[in-house]
């Protein structure tokens, strides 16, 4: 494998050094301010963050494993209790499930989009576990919205909440709505390398429901309702006044920034349209994909993947294995339907390289190897 070549920044780095000036003022007022735990920062972020996403409430927590975890709680879904997952996710979603107390029930994803197929979850209803499905917890994967309109349907006729892990998602769109306010609550993370990303980590919870917002607040801070008293079980799953102070200059420009990602998605597409080895990222009807990660399908995945490596093109595998297939996750793929889709994908995805600071000449390098594959004619 070469070295990376250097036309591939790395994202949290670049995308530092492009707004260095701004990040360290505003983490220096934060500090010089004094006031470092759920202050004033937090609360500005929260009221811009609902507002961009469409929401009435949001609410900030540590990071996104948490929120999808409080986001539970905060509904009373926890032990015995079941939530439909994709398999085909960052293993955060699955983690988030068990913390709550909950079973994870595998679904398969549509071959395209990779998101959550509403025959699936049609099928889980009917295994072993459907009588414990509580939520189904739609996974917008790689920034592609899922199926909202088709899982709604089913969740209004079997009962289920329906949640969203907008982790990969910030800025995406359906219908013209942006994630995060598609369902009766919606997850984020701010790690380092989302959209918008954090300086460390971060996550929050969207949502219209009052009260549910309300329950979350208490259940972040040990569930106080009043300082030091605890009013139910809480944990301490609070996003701090520095991060907020960062996020809130990052999302000035996030509307442009996934606009950036989009049309370096668009000169991949227009430069590897016909390409023999090479499936482009499909983007459902109705929807605007917010590019998190522009993710390719090959059945001769790992040969591409090795030339692209040898050219100095940084490619990767998200995820190498599904959740399922992972030896701490593995049992509870006996309650789950069948996720053929899931695995053949698994052995098929490649990760090309894509940021908003990405240069033309970048993504036009990476196209050339592609085309100049051995493989591939």
């Amino acid at each position: 494998m070469a070295a990376t070549h250097p036309l591939f920044t790395a994202y949290p780095v670049e995308d530092f050094r492009r707004r260095e000036a701004a990040l360290l003022e505003a983490a220096a007022g934060v500090m010089r301010g004094g006031h470092y735990i759920l202050g004033g920062e937090v609360e500005r972020f929260e009221t811009e963050w609902a507002a961009w996403c469409g929401v009435g409430h949001a609410i900030g927590v540590a990071n996104g494993t948490d929120a999808i975890e409080l986001l539970l709680r905060g509904l009373g879904i926890g032990l015995g209790d079941a939530v439909a997952v994709p398999s085909h996710t960052a293993v955060a979603s699955i983690s988030a499930i068990r913390r709550a107390g909950a079973d994870p029930v595998y679904v398969d994803v549509d071959p395209a989009s990779f998101t959550l197929r509403p025959d699936s979850l049609e099928a889980a209803l009917r295994g072993p576990a459907g009588g414990r499905l509580k939520a189904v917890l739609a996974v917008h994967i790689y920034g592609h919205p899922a199926d909202l309109e088709g899982l709604a349907a089913i969740c209004q006729r079997a009962g289920l909440v329906l949640l969203e892990d907008g982790a990969q998602s910030h800025g995406a769109t359906l219908h013209g709505r942006r994630v995060g306010s598609l369902a009766r609550g919606a997850a984020f993370s701010f790690y380092p390398t989302k959209n918008l990303g954090a300086i460390g980590d971060g996550g929050a919870i969207t949502t219209d429901d009052a009260g549910l917002a309300e329950r979350i607040r208490e259940i972040r801070q040990y569930g106080w309702r009043e300082r030091y008293l605890s009013a139910v079980e809480g944990v301490n799953s609070r996003l701090d006044e520095l991060q907020a102070a960062l996020l809130r200059i990052k999302l000035v420009d996030l509307a442009e920034s996934v606009e950036r990602r989009q049309a370096l998605a668009a000169r991949y597409r227009a430069g590897l349209a016909g390409h023999p080895w090479v499936a482009l990222p499909a983007v459902r009807q109705g929807c605007r994909h917010a590019f998190h990660l522009h993710v390719i399908r090959s059945p001769r995945r790992d040969e591409l993947m090795a030339h692209l490596l040898d050219q100095g093109i940084p490619v990767a595998r998200h995820y190498p294995a599904a959740v399922h297939q992972q030896p701490g996750y593995a049992g509870f793929a006996a309650q789950s339907p069948p996720l053929g889709e899931t695995e053949r994908a698994v052995a098929e995805i490649l990760s090309l390289p894509l940021h908003p600071w990405l240069s033309v000449e970048a993504i036009d390098l990476t196209i050339d190897a592609l085309q100049a594959w051995p493989g591939g004619g």
